[in-house]
């Protein structure tokens, strides 16, 4: 409930419309709506949209996401983004299969979110796959493989826990600005995110307030300008971890630095938190380079997420 608070607190950067669906005084619908506050930008995302398994199939989730449509047309956002969880072998043969325009994974046309989707003119744009790792107790491991990454010596490795140093600020918000349209999208609108240095260090305030502590390894260039880099985030009070942006500018790309900057972050996991037994990643499933990579230090399939536009 910290989380959710937090997260919906006063944000200079970016709108957070939390809708619910009551039954007098239960809830059994919820959604959250974002956008990015500028004026250019044109698109909503829908980030959350569920109903409680009992009250399914009574125009609950039909009501929020009409709800949201709405609030997102009269903000200026006429175009909606939505997403939805899958099993990682959901589906059997002979069953029908959506394929997004790019990547090679399916899901089923007969599951619930899919059909809720398409019924409401909604296109699959993008297949994510939802891996995760078991990284307890492995420092020395990873430790052992960074000896082998000499190819990408030229480039420094800065880490640290929950607040930049001054010094990287301006080109970390460079980093994240390029994070918002450079990753694999497929079909979505996905628009610019604008950074700057005081977004980098309210992104952090707004984090810590939410209860999570943040690793961050940052690929430090010739130039002393951030070259790439990859965020782990500690969600209060679980074994588990999420990992968050990962990227590696245009520009430097070709020496080894995601693997690098993953491996220093798993070890830094386990010296700020040996408690933490699990790593969930979302990874587009056409980005096979950063798939690769992940499959290489032992990610292994946990589920599928869909995304979702009206054409």
């Amino acid at each position: 409930m910290t989380e959710l608070v937090r997260q919906f607190a006063d944000d200079p950067y970016r709108a957070h419309v939390p809708l619910g669906a009551f039954d007098g005084d239960a809830l059994v619908g919820i959604a959250e709506l974002e956008w990015e506050r500028d004026d250019q930008a044109r698109t909503a995302y829908l980030e959350m949209l569920g109903v409680v398994p009992e009250r399914r199939r009574e125009g609950i989730g039909s009501a929020l996401l009409e709800r949201a449509e709405r609030i997102a047309r009269d903000a200026g956002r006429p175009t909606l983004v939505l997403a939805a969880d899958h099993p990682a072998d959901a589906g059997s043969d002979g069953d029908e299969v959506l394929h997004a325009p790019q990547g090679d994974a399916t899901i089923p046309a007969g599951d619930p979110p899919a059909r809720f989707a398409v019924a409401r003119g909604y296109a699959l744009g993008q297949l994510d796959r939802v891996s995760v790792l078991d990284a307890a107790a492995r420092a020395d491991e990873f430790r052992s493989r960074l000896d082998g990454l000499a190819a990408s010596a030229r480039y420094r490795v800065r880490t640290w826990v929950d607040h930049a140093p001054d010094d990287l600020l301006d080109s970390l918000a460079v980093a994240h600005e390029r994070m918002s349209v450079d990753a694999p999208s497929g079909a979505i609108d996905y628009e610019l995110e604008r950074w700057d240095a005081d977004r980098v260090r309210d992104d952090e305030r707004r984090t810590a307030a939410m209860g999570r502590t943040t690793l961050t390894a940052a690929a430090v260039a010739p130039d002393d300008t951030v070259a790439g880099f990859t965020v782990l985030s500690l969600p209060a009070g679980s074994p588990a971890v999420e990992q968050w942006d990962t990227i590696v500018l245009a520009a430097h790309r070709g020496h080894r630095l995601g693997m690098r900057l993953k491996l220093e972050n798993l070890v830094l996991l386990e010296a700020t938190d040996a408690t933490r037994e699990r790593v969930y990643t979302w990874n587009a499933d056409e980005n096979e380079h950063m798939l690769a990579i992940n499959i290489d230090l032992g990610f292994r399939p946990f589920a599928l997420e869909s995304v979702w536009q009206r054409p």
